[in-house]
């Protein structure tokens, strides 16, 4: 699938992967905002973001490369 497709997955709250990387047990999840951050002196805004589940078990906040945004390799990882 196509990284629009990871998307819409990561917000039906799925493990998404690309088949191309080369790291074992890699995986993206959307990291639901549990509080809110605080902007300015009255602005609140929920923040979320996609979390990665590393190669070396770590979770890091990722962003996409162009390289992953062009993709079709994409894929649901099913536990």
């Amino acid at each position: 699938m196509n990284f629009s497709q990871a998307l819409e997955a990561l917000k039906q709250d799925k493990k998404v992967a690309r088949s191309g990387w080369n790291g074992k047990g890699m995986w993206l999840i959307l990291v639901r905002a549990w509080t809110t951050w605080k902007v300015d002196l009255d602005v609140y805004l929920p923040m979320s973001w996609i979390g990665m589940k590393t190669a070396d078990n770590k979770f890091v906040p990722w962003v996409a490369s162009q390289t992953d945004l062009l993709a079709e390799d994409w894929l649901v990882i099913e536990e």
